[in-house]
């Protein structure tokens, strides 16, 4: 049974440039120990997706569709029901761990403050006892002193442990983490990474891990869903995609990749162009206009279904796996 269940998801705000649609039509699934990576361009709808589950878009969000969550559709819920759910059915780890964090409260009041409102704690003094406990979980150095400091006192890795123990604090069936390990350096970021993972595989926590880095999808996730223009233009697991990328956007984004293999002063390859607006969307394939295969009249057109080519892979193109 699926953790989380995601059907004809679209998100749409009004702007002074006419109607943006973000988010057109999504469908996923993450089911219990697995980890869905979400990938594209910034502008892709990635961020917006996932805020739109949780009622996090501003008030003026047009959000139609189902998020079906333990048996309930989250975008059917009243604010009161979603505060139940956030930080304890779903634990999400936000881009900036810095803007995160509110700056004038401690670590350890920014901590028990989510564990005594989902009454996962007795009493402030258990509540304390436990956010110490979630800091060592993830790995901070002297985690009852880092209680009584203040967030401008820690490095960017300690505070991005910080927002993943705050995540976690309500043991969530769900974790999204967007962008999680993105200002990071390489070496916080594998230790991130690893904690993640050895979270999930102890509790059994279905992850969706939004990113634009590829290495770090093909180190951590089950399965990938690409997003451009607000759509899914393909998924499948990570070896489907990543061996046999079908969509001439993913082979875009895995040919701008830098290889070990590659002579020194070897070009990258760049995807010509730049993602559409929402305003103003392509009216048939949303990719037709830089797409360097076969942008035809039937693409201008009409728009490709999300289809099987085999496996669990699937892709919204009418010439499959054609090469540039």
């Amino acid at each position: 049974m699926s953790v989380l269940e995601v059907n004809d998801l679209r998100v749409q705000m009004d702007t002074a440039r006419g109607t943006a649609h973000i988010v057109n039509g999504l469908d996923y699934s993450v089911s219990p120990g697995e980890t869905v990576a979400v990938v594209g361009e910034s502008g892709s709808g990635k961020s917006v997706s996932v805020m739109a589950l949780l009622g996090l878009l501003p008030g003026h969000a047009r959000v139609t569709g189902t998020a079906e969550f333990d048996g309930k559709n989250l975008l059917a819920m009243s604010e009161p029901q979603l505060r139940t759910v956030r930080g304890n059915g779903i634990g999400m780890v936000f881009q900036d761990p810095m803007t995160s964090l509110n700056p004038v409260l401690t670590i350890g009041r920014q901590l028990t403050e989510g564990l005594l409102a989902h009454r996962s704690a007795s009493s402030k003094k258990a509540a304390r006892e436990r956010a110490a406990e979630l800091l060592a979980d993830v790995g901070l150095p002297d985690p009852k002193a880092a209680l009584d400091r203040y967030p401008h006192e820690l490095s960017g890795g300690m505070r991005q442990r910080v927002v993943i123990a705050i995540a976690l604090a309500g043991n969530p069936k769900l974790l999204i983490a967007d962008e999680a390990t993105t200002a990071l350096d390489v070496t916080v970021q594998a230790q991130i990474l690893e904690l993640v993972a050895g979270l999930q595989s102890e509790h059994g926590t279905g992850v969706v891990w939004i990113t634009h880095d590829l290495g770090v999808v093909a180190g951590i996730a089950d399965r990938v869903l690409v997003m451009y223009g607000g759509r899914c233009i393909e998924d499948g697991s990570v070896d489907e995609v990543f061996e046999n990328p079908a969509h001439p956007y993913t082979r875009g984004l895995l040919g701008s990749l830098p290889a070990l293999h590659e002579a020194d002063g070897e070009d990258l390859v760049a995807i010509g162009g730049t993602p559409p607006p929402p305003t103003d969307l392509p009216q048939g394939c949303v990719f037709w206009p830089r797409c360097p295969v076969r942008a035809d009249a039937r693409c201008e057109t009409e728009q490709p279904p999300l289809v099987g080519i085999g496996g669990t892979h699937r892709a919204a193109t009418f010439y499959p796996g054609v090469p540039a």
